[in-house]
């Protein structure tokens, strides 16, 4: 089966989020499939498949299969418009999240995705002990969201790994407003064998939406700052986020399986 290496949310290599994106020729147990993930070693392996009416897509971290993954999603739209249908401009995924549509505009993707439902949560002691700092506020979706006061934090932060198990949410995100862009974020997910992914598309299905009510934006430019970066261009509309970025292909291959 052929298997690329794309680096997603950048426009050159060894910067974005690399997800690994396999081209099923066959469908596969989900053991063999979490095995390849596991092999890949990446924040996220993306498992595509052709259908009549579009392609299926499974996403798997190294610890387990995830609902929602928007690098690997782009990096899917990335391979199947360079690789598969070079002709098309609209890409339809069906997933465990529903279905996902991506259009290609160019060198860019534009992805449309589902917002979370932030809940506030009161600050702890063990959030305070994770990120080394008291943050201001906390929210709660699919994940945890962690707001500081600054950029500078963020940037500079180093998460407490195990204690960060016992945190409610999937992954861990902290955020602060940026001078250059709109805001800047990083994420975690010790949950997932990951311990910093380096641009998490879903976690902006929480950051933005939260980011365009309080700066009362509707687009907004997103920074990650894990030491690869990415820039997300995000659009909230009502209850949906839509993630528009770019990707440059690292690798390909063959698994033998």
């Amino acid at each position: 089966m052929k298997q690329y290496i794309v680096d997603a949310f950048t426009n050159r290599i060894f910067a974005g989020n690399p997800a690994a994106v396999c081209l099923l020729d066959r469908d596969l147990d989900d053991a063999t499939l979490q095995n390849i993930a596991r092999e890949n070693n990446l924040s996220e392996t993306a498992f595509v498949r052709e259908l009549p009416d579009g392609f299926s897509l499974r996403w798997f971290t190294p610890g387990g299969e995830i609902d929602l993954c928007g690098h690997a999603t782009l990096a899917s739209a990335f391979v199947i418009a360079n690789f598969v249908k070079p002709e098309a401009k609209h890409i339809d995924f069906n997933t465990r999240s529903g279905l996902l549509k991506v259009s290609k505009d160019e060198d860019f993707y534009r992805m449309e995705f589902p917002a979370y439902k932030l809940e506030e949560v009161p600050v702890t002691d063990l959030m305070a002990r994770v990120i080394g700092m008291v943050p201001e506020a906390a929210y709660l979706g699919r994940d945890l969201l962690l707001i500081v006061e600054d950029e500078k934090q963020v940037e500079n932060l180093e998460i407490d790994l195990e204690p960060a198990l016992g945190l409610e949410g999937l992954l861990v995100h902290v955020s602060a407003p940026s001078e250059q862009y709109d805001c800047v974020s990083r994420s975690f997910a010790p949950k997932l064998q990951v311990s910093e992914d380096p641009v998490c598309g879903s976690g902006h299905c929480h950051i933005a939406p939260y980011w365009s009510n309080v700066l009362n934006k509707s687009s907004l430019v997103a920074f990650q700052a894990s030491r690869r970066t990415g820039v997300l261009y995000c659009d909230v509309e009502d209850n949906k986020v839509f993630l528009r970025g770019q990707a440059v292909l690292f690798g390909q291959g063959e698994i033998f399986v």
